[in-house]
């Protein structure tokens, strides 16, 4: 084991970490709640929106395993120091947008650089601690990536209600250079010379691929599945795909390694972990909009509604490693897995007159079916494999999880979409503003307020619910067969070091692994 000379300023540099991880975790929930504010300013569709969201998802799961080779080959400080730079002028790109296009730009470009932070903060920390400090300083970090998430909403909202929306973007400016600055004084630089080549076909295949399935997904709605542009990208993102399966198969050292997949444990908690996500990033992308222009929330009452579920995740933080120690990991995913079921079924149930108090009670239980199926599932993916895959491991689940992400956007705002669209009665209003209203229930209140048609918001939030019931019957379905999944084969050894993993496990044990080079 590598010794390490204690720096005497090592904490004040993962203070700086910690700020970094902070921001890129609460980036991750904090535009949820400026969509129907953006919506509003912006005219974005739906359709917009859902881009807005997965152009960083899409970004960000494509480049983060070859950023972190990148950080190995070149040095991790400097590619952290550029990985900042780029996530600091994406986000000044953002808060400068005129339009939606620049928008979806400057996300994507914030994509960029967050994938080149997070794989390399942690892998940074051995360079500054000691063995002994290690598992404390990787946890501090990794807890600040997870605290940024409940925190998203509630700062967005905020400076909503104080700024305008490019604010969402401009707050990250100050602590993306704080971390460039700490990088700058306060990092060693660190690399690892043995580390196998970037390869660049296969990152090019993993980002078209990607980005041309979740295209077709979002455009279906507006074209119609059958048309032709749609099916071409679907059958392109097809090829691209598996020629990127293929590839991976052939080179001798891949930069996704799925053979890793061969483990059975690994396989099925990483389904599990990616369902989970799928099923999260529906709902953080479905629920604002409900929670501010149905219920009629402005967008710091909208944040603070969506705390019980992280309230839930907090609690099943606290209680699901006994839980897995005491029952197995199977048990508890598969229970987990059951309750977020129970919990979407529940929440399909919501009307437009059900109120605020029905939707927190679902929310919670949302959040405890989370907290108690994802991370369990991510410990075990990660105990199933050896010791020196570890690594490589956690990439590959980290990588799953944002496509599980990405693609819950799409596809259930897609539904959500094209069922709005059905069930919105435009009847009396002329054609531009009918098509205008269609384009999400935002617009459509925006043209019922300017036509002083009363009928047209309750048709508005009418159509909206129905959309969100099929979206949640949609995701307890998925949460129902993931358990189904994972009662049947997931292994079921009581595995106590599996419980102990936390929301980011899959980036303490990178860390950890490169602790042990």
């Amino acid at each position: 084991m590598v010794t390490v000379t204690p720096d005497p300023r090592r904490w004040w540099a993962l203070a700086a970490l910690v700020a970094s991880m902070l921001t890129l975790g609460f980036d991750t929930t904090i535009l949820n709640v400026a969509l129907p504010t953006m919506a509003g300013d912006l005219g974005a569709t739906t359709g917009q929106q859902q881009w807005m969201a997965d152009a960083y998802v899409i970004v960000f799961a494509a480049l983060m395993l070859p950023a972190g080779l990148l950080g190995d080959r070149f040095g991790r400080r400097l590619m952290l120091i550029v990985g900042l730079g780029i996530f600091l002028a994406g986000s000044l790109a953002g808060s400068l947008a005129a339009d939606v296009n620049w928008v979806i730009a400057a996300r994507a470009l914030m994509g960029v650089g967050a994938a080149l932070v997070t794989p390399l903060a942690l892998s940074v920390v051995p360079t500054l601690f000691a063995a002994d400090e290690q598992p404390k300083a990787t946890a501090i970090v990794t807890a600040a990536s997870a605290l940024g998430l409940p925190l998203g909403p509630i700062i967005g909202g905020w400076l909503l209600n104080h700024f305008w929306w490019g604010s969402v973007f401009l707050v990250n400016v100050p602590m993306a250079a704080l971390g460039i600055a700490a990088c700058v004084f306060l990092l060693p630089e660190t690399r690892d010379p043995a580390a196998p080549q970037v390869d660049t076909v296969s990152t090019a295949l993993t980002a078209t691929g990607l980005g041309a399935l979740v295209y077709a997904i979002i455009e279906a709605p507006t074209r119609g599945w059958g048309d032709p542009l749609v099916l071409l990208t679907l059958v392109t993102a097809v090829a691209l795909i598996t020629a990127l399966v293929l590839r991976e198969r052939r080179v001798e050292r891949p930069m996704l390694d799925m053979t890793l997949l061969a483990h059975r444990g690994f396989l099925f908690n990483t389904i599990a972990a990616t369902l989970v996500m799928f099923v999260l990033s529906g709902l953080l992308f479905v629920l604002p909009p409900y929670l501010q222009a149905v219920l009629g929330n402005d967008a710091f009452g909208t944040g603070l509604r969506l705390l019980p579920m992280m309230g839930g995740i907090l609690v099943a933080s606290r209680t699901a490693p006994q839980a897995t120690v005491r029952f197995g990991a199977r048990a508890t995913v598969s229970a987990g897995l059951v309750v977020l079921a129970f919990a979407a079924l529940l929440g399909s149930r919501t009307t437009v007159d059900s109120g605020y108090g029905f939707t927190a009670l679902w929310l919670s239980v949302t959040g405890l079916g989370f907290g108690f199926s994802l991370m369990p599932a991510m410990g075990g993916a990660l105990g199933a494999l050896p010791r020196d895959r570890a690594g490589s491991g956690s990439g590959l689940l980290m990588t799953l999880r944002q496509v599980g992400g990405a693609i819950g956007i799409a596809l259930l705002g897609s539904l959500l979409s094209s069922t709005f669209q059905d069930r919105l009665d435009v009847t009396g209003l002329p054609a531009r503003a009918a098509d205008t209203a269609g384009d999400s229930v935002v617009a459509a209140h925006l043209i019922a307020e300017k036509a002083h048609s009363a009928h047209l918001a309750a048709s508005a939030n009418s159509a909206y619910v129905h959309g969100m019931t099929l979206v949640l019957l949609v995701c307890g379905a998925a949460a129902l067969v993931s358990a189904l999944l994972a009662a049947a084969f997931l292994p079921g050894a009581r595995d106590a070091r599996n419980a102990v993993a936390p929301p980011a496990a899959p980036e303490m044990a990178a860390g950890q692994a490169d602790a042990r080079q």
